[in-house]
């Protein structure tokens, strides 16, 4: 039974649109891909958005596709020059042939495709090709500028006749060297040449006989055998799919043995036999001993040698200085040619072919130079600026000779162009500075040289654009428990917005630990778990604004078989069934099928599948094999195997004592080696009792007493059916052998160990693994390499052979032996490449031929610091940087990163200390712009910039002042909330620890609540000295809620919110006013009305007093009779209760004025304050939302009359 893991997902994520870097964006004129996340939102939202985008923002045309430098046509077909471009508004196009304007209208012949600058000449009417050959180049123009496209050079195919001639034929002495000339015509492109008989029977060769690259046919010596047909160049051209052949040659051989004797042929000493004398090797190809070829980098470098001589000679071919490069060099033509792809400067030098045979050897020198026509180092790229931005346009590129760099604008040369106060011509690089919207044009970069010429576009596109967001809306991303994900948010801006992550609209931005935001804006989380499930917000923000998306990520129990099939043996027709019990998540739709070997299995009749089982009834031999349950949802899967055996007879029962208890099997035992081989032997063991639970398998385990002794290492895995298996071995290690049997339950101990076997050795098959080149100081190189264990060295004494050189040097091999798994290299150049191979051996040889790693000798601090070092304050807390990248050639290693240092030098408040603790923040060393946030507002500060490598930090940037403008001052310190006594509350507090400006003064929000019920709110305004303030509170039972903060000139900052202490025996009150109540303490109306009452209460006394007093009774409680609770509200004011027994409250509840009775209890919780509910906090901290109240109470607002100005006026309003 074996168990597979499950396929994890992977999620595919949107293709950004912001590729350029420092500030360089990529329009998004063409359809990214689609997203790929399962149960995602469909992407159509998408394309509109970049559509709209596409409608809205203008670029300058980009040439999109164009026809090859040299261009070759069919003459039998129209001509087809293309020419596409993109841009907005869509470009037109004109062309130029020869460096003139070419009139397309004035030629019918000639149209050009619609919404397309492609050429198109038809002949169908007549005409001659040819009379158009010439340069043409395509120009495609809209009102921000003009792209170029290559020089096209037009040529028609040609493929000339034969010339008529008669041949005589050619006689040559047997052993002679002959060499039949082909002379094709020329045809454009050169015609493939080939070598037949008249009858068109191919001529056969060999090292003797055999075609040179240009196309003749070389005998090294002639035989009699030769004249027995003739020979005739055939020239093959590639667009007409013709052959011409030219005239046969026929041969006449003069021979002192005029008989054509097959049976010399296979003459031991042929030429001997036939009376040739034997001479040593000469050249036939190139003459003389020495020849110098000239070869193009990228190109193919093909030497051809070949010679004459009796016997035929060998060719073999060697590079002075150094060994033939093996990955790119190949031997063709019988060794006579060797040939060098993709060839680059190392590749330079001397070269020599040695021609031998048994009468002596020759050799030729080659000297092979290697050009190069202009590549690139640095392509400008096309160029996106915000206005008042910087930039750069680069073009370097190299080639042998230098190339030269000619800059142009608009097709036009650069001096000629208008001038530009914003843009200087640096060599091979354009500078911007406060780019205006003036500066938008398209750029062109020739460089040339002698051997070719490279042409880019880049255009300079200045844009205004606030964030906006490429994806749909609220995107579902469903995603397997401990997977890795990666959220996409596509945004576009200009200037390039910051992106920002957060989790359930609230917390810090998310980066490090298990999350990882890169570049582009993709948030990664490493690993997934339950926890982080929810809805995450990214938000893109620059200066003109911000925009936000959601995506909803659900995480997804994995599924799992928890269950498995087991291997069984079985007998021929019984029914047996494989179980495949399977966990996955509810949400998701599980499907089970089923494979036998691999393959598909077709439920017949005789089977039954279930969802959790397999059943076979009528077991027969062709159900034997392996049978493999395959438990998959949307997002994932799992595999378990088992593997079912037939009986044909009773030798195992199917079911054997299920009842009994079962156990770990017994170790197998009686190890026995047979069939003993030079590189494999045969195990065979008896199974121990299983003890109630078949054996599943076995694990085969060795030792060897060489390296490890005593150590067991697992060699292989057999199924349980197995009791013989062929081990593979390696050469020269002493085996010993052991097998454990594995069952259900667990494992077995080990059998008794075999006997030993040792292997006979052989030189290593293989290398060491992970060889690497690293300097540990300046002028060193450490190489180390994993060593090799015992069942790979195959022989003794294993040592390696270290090799190395210079990578840009011709200098020879330096080589050591080493028998340990280190070599440090001294004296070497600070951070230089180095060719490095470490091969095996041992006392049988030396191991294949080992491939070559680049390493690089120690590094040294950077030289030089980043130049032009800008500094924009942004905001109160954030400046942006920009700089000039360093020189390669100053960095003296690997080019880690840029580092910022700053530090706070002084608050421009007076007598605030601050601390000067230098900070550092990284950018990446393809960055020349970032961004430093986290500052403190209205402080002066200085920046230093240095290049960090491997080694360390360079030298420092002239420092850089700065002073960050005012901002929103901390919340402020230790705000206090006292009740000395139930009339007064007070308030203290201190100064914010961070005022980040000059204060202004304090605002104090405060709002009395009851429970759920809340007052009208009230605010105060202090002045910056003031931290201290008292509310006078005319209700026992009334609390407060108060929120400080502190202000400065741009607004007011964190607030911090405090509550007035519960009184105690605090009382919760009996009746509930309305909303919309107003403050009607002190009119006349209520204080009239109030007076009536109390009279008619006064005389009611009275006369229940009268009454009393003759021995009536009454249902007026006194308190002495039945005292109230301590709890009951009436009890201070001395109110009587004339209600009805039965209709009384209950003790502890308070009736409302609907007549609902609600238990007493205090209603001071944060649940009542809203907690959690709807609430909303402004950027600043500070709450601006109303507080909730519980949804079996009413809801009420506080009375907005604008007599309710005080707070005990506030009271009245609470309902």
């Amino acid at each position: 039974m074996a168990r597979q893991p499950p396929l994890p997902w992977a999620h595919a994520a949107f293709l950004l649109l912001l590729l350029q870097l420092g500030g360089a964006i990529e329009i998004p004129m063409d359809r990214p891909s689609e997203p790929l996340h399962p149960s995602s939102s469909p992407p159509h939202s998408q394309g509109r958005s970049e559509a709209s985008i596409q409608n809205e923002l203008t670029q300058p045309p980009t040439i999109t596709k164009q026809s090859v430098k040299d261009h070759i046509v069919d003459p039998r077909d129209n001509i087809l020059i293309e020419c596409e471009a993109k841009g907005n508004p869509a470009p037109s196009f004109h062309w130029t042939r020869n460096s003139r304007f070419f009139n397309i209208a004035k030629d019918p012949r000639v149209s050009m495709r619609r919404r397309s600058g492609t050429l198109v000449i038809d002949f169908r009417s007549g005409g001659r090709p040819e009379e158009y050959e010439g340069e043409y180049q395509c120009f495609a123009r809209n009102k921000f500028g003009t792209a170029l496209s290559n020089k096209i050079r037009l040529q028609v195919s040609k493929s000339p006749l034969w010339p008529k001639e008669n041949l005589d034929p050619v006689v040559v002495q047997e052993g002679a060297p002959l060499t039949l000339q082909c002379n094709p015509p020329p045809g454009l492109p050169s015609p493939v040449i080939f070598w037949m008989s008249s009858s068109m029977e191919p001529i056969a060769q060999d090292k003797r006989v055999s075609q040179g690259h240009h196309g003749d046919l070389y005998f090294s010596n002639v035989l009699l055998q030769d004249m027995q047909t003739d020979y005739s160049c055939n020239a093959r051209f590639h667009f007409t799919h013709t052959i011409q052949q030219k005239n046969p040659f026929t041969l006449k051989v003069l021979t002192n043995h005029p008989y054509n004797d097959s049976s010399l042929r296979n003459h031991p000493d042929m030429y001997s036999a036939r009376g040739v004398a034997e001479r040593t090797p000469s050249f036939m190809y190139p003459q003389g001993t020495s020849s110098s070829q000239m070869v193009l980098r990228g190109m193919d470098l093909l030497l051809e040698c070949i010679a004459s001589g009796v016997p035929t000679p060998d060719i073999a071919w060697y590079k002075k200085g150094g060994d033939l490069p093996s990955d790119k060099a190949k031997f063709e033509n019988f060794n006579k040619a060797l040939r060098i792809t993709n060839v680059s400067e190392e590749d330079s030098g001397e070269y020599f072919c040695l021609a031998s045979n048994k009468m002596g050897s020759i050799r030729h020198t080659i000297s092979v130079r290697v050009k190069a026509a202009p590549y690139w180092l640095d392509e400008p790229k096309n160029l996106i600026l915000a206005p008042g931005e910087d930039g750069r346009l680069v073009c370097r590129a190299s080639g042998n000779p230098k190339p030269t760099v000619q800059w142009m604008v608009n097709g036009e040369p650069l001096q000629s162009a208008p001038p530009n106060p914003n843009r200087e011509v640096a060599g091979d690089t354009i500078i911007f500075r406060d780019t205006q919207v003036s500066s938008r044009a398209v750029y062109q970069c020739n460089t040339s040289n002698e051997h070719g010429y490279l042409l880019a576009n880049a255009f300079v596109s200045v844009l205004d654009v606030p964030p906006r967001m490429l994806s749909p809306r609220n995107q579902l991303i469903r995603v397997i428990l401990y997977n890795r994900t990666r959220l996409d948010c596509p945004f576009f801006g200009s200037p390039i917005p910051t992106l920002r992550w957060f989790k359930n609209g609230q917390g810090s931005n998310l980066d490090g630990g298990n999350y990882h935001v890169y570049e582009n804006g993709s948030l990664e989380i490493k690993m997934i778990r339950k926890e982080d499930q929810g809805i995450y917000t990214c938000v893109a923000t620059n200066i003109l604004g911000k925009a936000e998306n959601q995506v909803r990520l659900e995480v997804k129990d994995p599924t799992r078989i928890f269950r498995m099939p087991e291997d069984q043996v079985v007998q021929r027709g019984t029914t047996v069934q494989l179980e495949c019990r399977v966990k996955h998540d509810p949400s998701l739709r599980l499907t089970v099928s089923w494979l036998k070997d691999d393959e598909p299995l077709y439920v017949g009749n005789r089977m039954k599948k279930e969802d959790d089982s397999l059943t076979i009834f009528g077991v027969a031999e062709r159900d034997q094999g392996s049978y493999t349950c395959v438990a998959s949802t949307e997002l994932d899967q799992d595999l378990a195997k088992a593997h079912l055996t037939v009986l044909a007879d009773q030798t195992a029962p199917t079911n054997r004592l299920a009842a009994l208890p079962k156990g770990r099997p017994d170790r197998p035992r009686d190890l026995e080696l047979t069939d003993l081989a030079e590189r494999s032997v045969r195990l065979t063991w008896i199974p121990g009792d299983d003890n109630n639970s078949p054996i599943t398998g076995y694990v085969v385990q060795f030792e060897e007493d060489q390296f490890q002794p005593g150590v067991w290492h697992d060699h292989s895995k057999f199924p349980g059916s197995v009791n013989s298996a062929v081990l593979q071995l390696s050469p020269y290690v002493n085996y010993q052998f052991r097998v454990i049997a594995i069952n259900e339950v667990g494992s077995s101990h080990p059998s008794l160990p075999s006997e030993r076997y040792r292997t006979s050795g052989a030189p290593p098959e293989s290398n060491p693994s992970d060889v690497k080149g690293e300097g540990t100081r300046k002028n060193n190189m450490e190489i180390t390499w994993t060593p090799m264990n015992a069942t790979s060295a195959f022989g003794p004494n294993l040592r390696y052979i270290v090799k190395w050189r210079r990578r840009e040097t011709r200098e020879t091999w330096n080589n050591v032996t080493v028998w340990g798994s280190r070599h440090v290299v001294g004296q070497t150049p600070v951070y230089v490449p180095y060719e490095i191979r470490v091969q095996a051996e041992n006392d049988f040889g030396k191991g294949p031929e080992p491939d070559t790693v680049i390493g690089y000798s120690g590094e040294d601090y950077p030289r030089a610091a980043p130049t032009d070092v800008k500094v924009r304050v942004m905001n109160s807390t954030a400046i942006g940087l920009q700089w000039n990248r360093v020189y390669s050639d100053t960095v003296q290693g690997q080019l880690r990163e840029y580092r910022a240092y700053y530090w706070r030098e002084s608050s421009l408040l007076k007598n605030l200390w601050v601390s000067q603790k230098r900070q550092q923040a990284s950018f990446p060393s393809d960055r020349t712009r970032g961004v430093v946030g986290r500052l403190f507002p209205y402080s002066n500060y200085k920046l230093e910039m240095v290049v960090v490598n491997g080694r360390g930090n360079g030298p420092h940037s002239e420092t850089k002042e700065f002073t960050t403008p005012e901002g929103v001052p901390s919340a402020p310190r230790r705000f206090r909330v006292r009740q000395p006594s139930l009339e007064t509350v007070n308030l203290e507090w201190d100064h914010p620890e961070h005022p980040n400006g000059i204060l202004t003064g304090y605002t104090l929000k405060y709002v009395a609540f009851n429970g759920t019920k809340l007052g009208k709110q009230m605010v105060e305004n202090f002045s910056p000295n003031q931290t201290k303030f008292s509310v006078q509170r005319s209700d026992p039972v009334s609390r407060f809620r108060f929120t400080l903060s502190a202000r400065t000139q741009v607004g007011s900052g964190e607030a911090v919110t405090e509550e007035s202490p519960a009184p105690p025996n605090e009382a919760t009150p009996t009746a509930a006013y309305t909303n919309n109540q107003a403050d009607i303490a002190t009119q006349g109306w209520f204080i009239g009305l109030m007076c009536a009452i109390a009279l008619l209460v006064l005389i009611l006394l009275i006369v229940c007093f009268i009454k009393r007093s003759r021995g009536g009774k009454y249902p007026v409680r006194e308190k002495k009779d039945v005292p109230l609770g301590p709890e009951d509200p009436k009890e201070e004011d001395g109110s009587f209760d004339y209600s009805d027994e039965d209709n009384k409250p209950l003790q502890g509840s308070q009736t409302s004025l609907d007549g609902t009775i609600k238990q007493q209890e205090s209603d001071d919780s944060l649940v009542d304050y809203g907690e959690g509910g709807e609430g909303q906090f402004n950027e600043d901290g500070s709450f601006i939302g109303q507080y909730t109240v519980k949804k079996d109470k009413e809801e009420t607002e506080g009375n907005e009359s604008s007599e309710a100005t005080s707070p005990v006026n506030a009271i009245y309003s609470l309902a």
